[in-house]
């Protein structure tokens, strides 16, 4: 299948939204502590009944981040075209004073997001759009790639897994304060 990456802006945001991000949570990775964790982390998958959808773009989609006081002037923005067709995209942010997604390091970039419409899903999009941003990433001088993910995205786990990315955080109570039941898994890419 032939597609096209390319540069966007911010000002895309609605139309970069317009990918849907959702995707049914079937599975989990249930984070157990071996003797408290003092022998270790082992995440199993497990299976969630019933299943539901996790639409992270719920209630407003990526143009709130425009709305945000941060200074996305420094974030990168790619788009994935299949002829004109919008199919994918991805966001790196880069350090900015006003969040500390990329925990104050100049040399740490994000992968903000990054999604595929789901009947492109699995054709190599993700893969080109993942490769993309680790190339944007190096070319601004970092050394590595952070991505933040949850516990009931497994695919999304396997995903960055695959690309090489190895899971160097995991923390189980940063949803706590809104009630949800899952788990921070924050992944890092070596440039």
């Amino acid at each position: 299948m032939e597609f096209k990456i390319a540069l966007e802006t911010a000002d895309v945001l609605p139309e970069y939204g317009s990918v849907p991000i959702g995707f049914e949570v079937n599975s989990r990775f249930r984070v157990e502590r071996v003797s408290g964790g003092l022998e270790g982390i082992r995440l199993i998958e497990e299976a969630v009944k019933p299943p539901y959808i996790k639409d992270y773009d719920r209630p407003d989609g990526p143009e709130r981040w425009a709305r945000k006081p941060w200074d996305l002037s420094n974030w990168i923005f790619l788009g994935a075209f299949r002829n004109r067709e919008r199919i994918g995209g991805a966001i790196v942010a880069f350090h900015v004073d006003d969040m500390n997604y990329c925990e104050g390091r100049e040399d740490l970039a994000g992968l903000w997001d990054i999604r595929v419409r789901p009947d492109y899903r699995g054709r190599g999009v993700g893969k080109s759009l993942f490769h993309h941003a680790e190339s944007c990433a190096r070319n601004r001088g970092c050394t590595q790639l952070k991505i933040e993910t949850q516990n009931i995205n497994v695919a999304a786990c396997r995903f960055y897994a695959r690309m090489g990315a190895r899971l160097g955080k995991i923390n189980m109570y940063a949803y706590h304060a809104d009630g949800l039941d899952e788990v921070e898994l924050t992944w890092y890419k070596e440039l």
